[in-house]
This record gives structure tokens, sequence and C-alpha cells, in this order.
């Protein structure tokens, strides 16, 4: 196996569910949501909007929302110092596929800064809704937004799950 330290970080990168009360220092956010905005995008485009939030009263609502998507009453963002969500047009070329290389550079730089993250769903659902258009029209979003998903992201509460053995035949090459 190569050894090299961005290929070190995406091996050893795991989603993380326990988070301290630590908040991020606002250099290693700034630096994991500019990672976000190097994610290639359609046609170079960068139609997505990355939003993070540290604010209690809006995370509670946030969380609020997700768990009646999900139908539980627990906190979706495992009670996150920091969420970040990702939204993108309806009607760009490729949103969903555009929000999911953000999230994914978000999380490899998070690692790498010795924060924890994990990939949180339903926020196109959330979003959806009379209140989760409200709830951009109040973090200065424009219309015509789709939630792709969103990140917990802080210190780990605790060592890092080990990774599931790769399935044998998860690639093929063929020469």
């Amino acid at each position: 196996m190569i050894k090299n330290d961005t290929l070190d970080i995406i091996r050893t990168r795991r989603s993380v569910r326990q988070y301290k009360a630590t908040p991020v220092e606002a250099d290693k956010l700034e630096a994991v949501l500019q990672a976000g905005t190097y994610a290639p995008t359609s046609r170079g485009k960068q139609a997505p909007y990355i939003v993070a939030v540290e604010n209690e009263a809006f995370k509670e609502r946030l969380a609020r929302m997700n768990a009646e998507v999900m139908g539980v009453t627990l906190n979706p963002y495992y009670d996150a110092p920091v969420y970040i969500l990702v939204f993108a047009p309806a009607d760009a070329n490729n949103p969903i596929q555009d929000g999911s290389c953000i999230l994914e550079n978000m999380m490899l730089a998070a690692h790498a800064l010795g924060l924890a993250s994990c990939w949180i769903h339903r926020e196109k659902e959330m979003f959806a809704t009379a209140e989760g258009k409200a709830l951009m029209a109040e973090m200065g979003l424009p219309e015509g937004l789709m939630g792709i998903g969103a990140l917990s992201l802080g210190y780990a509460d605790g060592p890092l799950p080990e990774a599931k053995p790769r399935k044998e035949d998860y690639y093929r090459i063929i020469r």
C-alpha cells in the first residue's frame, strides 16, 4: 500500500456520532469551509452554498426539523458544536453531485485538522417545507435552492471507530 498523507487521511476518516462540547476554533472552521469551496462543481459554476451554524437556537430548530423528518426525538446532528449545511439550486446541472463533493472535501479537511464529522441526511426534505424555505430566507440564501446534506462537526468524544473490512470485489481494473 502506498504511503501518502492524503491517502492516509482518506483511509482513516470515520463518521463520528459523539462530540465533545468543545467549540471548533474559527481558523479550523474556516479551513474546513474553504476546503468545501474547492470541490469540483458542474461546469465550474460553483452553484452550491455552504452555511455553518454555531448558534444554539438555530441548531435546535434544525435538529427538531431533521428529527421530525426522521420520525425520532433524538438530535440527528449528535449535538455537535457546528452543523454545516450544503444547498444547491434545484435547477443546477448536478446539484446532488456538486453538494456531495463539497461535503466529502469538508469531511476530509476536518479529519486532517483533527476534527470529527458525520454526513447527515434529510436536508432535502427539511428545506422543501414552508418552514425550511423560511429558514433559508433567514440565512440570507436565494430562492430556488434545495438542501443537499449536512455535516455534524466537532471534536470526537472517544476514539474513532474502526474501519470495516473492504469487500473483496469492490473495484476492478480492466487492462
